[in-house]
C-alpha cells in the first residue's frame, strides 16, 4: 500500500530550521547515477587532459559538470525535497534546480565525448550510435527536433502543474519520482539545443533561431507561473490538507510559488538569450576588426 507523501510529511518531515540543515534523504539509486556519471566524465576528463588536449578538457568543464551533479542531489536529497512536501514554493525551487540550473551546467560542458573516453568501448558504441548512416542517429535526430523537443517540455512543464496530476505526484513515490525524470529529461533536450552540446546531429542552430527559442521557453514558464500567482482561491488542494510550516498560510505559499515560478524561473531563459546576444554582437565585432586590419604587404 502506497503511504501518501502527506502522511509521511507529517510523520517524518522536521520544519525546524537545526532539523531542516540536517535533513537528508540518502537515496541510494540517485547517488549510484551521479556517482556513475561523475567517474565516467572524470575519467574522460583525464584521459583527454593526458593526450595534451587542455583546450577540450579545460578545468571549467569539470567544474561545470560535477557542479550540475551537485545541484541535482541537493535537489533531490536535500530538505529542499523534505519541505516540498510541506510548502509548494520549496517544491518549485526545487524544479528551478531540476530544470533551469542543473542541465545548462551539465551541457555546458559537453559531456558527451568526455563520457565516451570515460566508459569501457565508448568509442566503439559512439561510433556506432552516431554515425551518419546509422538508424539510431536518424531516428534521434527526428524525435528530438527543437520544435518537438520545445512541445515536450511545455506538455510536461504545464501537465504536472495540473491540481490532479500534482496531487498524484505527491501521492506515491513512484509517480513523483516520474515527475522529476519527466522534467529533467525534457529540460536536457531543451538546453541541448541551446548550448550546442555534442552530439551536433541537427545542424547550425542559428544564435537568432537560440533567441527565440528561449523567449518561448520564457513565455511557456510565465504562464503557469502567472495564473499561480494570481489565483484568488487555492489551487492545489493537497497543501490545504498539508501540516503549514513557518506560518505561511495556503494562499501565501501559493502565491509566493507562482511568484518564484514566474519572474527568477522566467528569467533564467530571459537570461541566457540575452548572453547568446552578447555572444553573437562580439563575433560580429571581432569579424569586423578582422576586415578592417590591413594584411602585410606580400614583398
Amino acid at each position: 500500500m502506497t503511504v501518501p507523501w502527506g502522511e509521511l510529511t507529517k510523520q517524518h518531515k522536521p520544519t525546524t530550521m537545526p532539523a531542516l540543515l540536517t535533513t537528508w534523504d540518502w537515496r541510494l539509486d540517485i547517488i549510484l547515477v551521479l556517482t556513475l556519471a561523475g567517474l565516467a566524465f572524470t575519467t574522460g576528463w583525464l584521459r583527454l587532459r593526458r593526450r595534451a588536449r587542455r583546450r577540450l578538457a579545460a578545468g571549467w568543464r569539470l567544474a561545470s559538470y560535477l557542479g550540475g551533479l551537485a545541484v541535482l542531489g541537493l535537489a533531490l536529497m536535500s530538505a529542499i525535497d523534505a519541505l516540498g512536501g510541506q510548502l509548494f514554493f520549496m517544491h518549485m525551487i526545487q524544479h528551478l534546480l531540476v530544470v533551469m540550473i542543473a542541465p545548462p551546467l551539465l551541457l555546458l560542458a559537453n559531456p558527451l565525448p568526455f563520457t565516451i573516453w570515460g566508459i569501457p568501448g565508448g568509442q566503439r558504441l559512439g561510433r556506432q550510435l552516431l554515425a551518419p548512416d546509422s538508424g539510431f542517429r536518424s531516428a534521434l535526430r527526428q524525435a528530438t527536433r527543437p520544435a518537438v523537443v520545445w512541445l515536450a517540455f511545455v506538455v510536461v512543464l504545464w501537465g504536472w502543474h495540473d491540481p490532479g496530476l500534482y496531487s498524484a505526484a505527491q501521492g506515491a513515490y513512484w509517480i513523483h519520482d516520474l515527475e522529476h525524470v519527466t522534467f529533467f529529461g525534457t529540460a536536457m533536450l531543451l538546453w541541448w539545443h541551446v548550448t550546442g552540446a555534442s552530439p551536433r546531429i541537427h545542424g547550425r542552430f542559428p544564435p537568432l533561431a537560440r533567441v527565440g527559442y528561449l523567449l518561448a521557453s520564457a513565455g511557456a514558464n510565465m504562464i503557469p507561473g502567472v495564473v499561480i500567482a494570481l489565483a484568488g482561491v487555492p489551487l492545489y488542494p493537497y497543501y490545504e490538507a498539508a501540516p503549514r510550516a513557518w506560518g505561511l498560510s495556503v494562499m501565501q505559499d501559493q502565491v509566493l510559488s507562482g511568484i518564484i515560478m514566474w519572474i527568477p524561473g522566467t528569467m533564467m531563459y530571459v537570461l541566457a538569450a540575452l548572453i547568446v546576444i552578447v555572444r553573437m554582437l562580439n563575433r560580429f565585432e571581432a569579424q569586423a576588426v578582422r576586415a578592417r586590419t590591413p594584411r602585410p604587404a606580400m614583398i
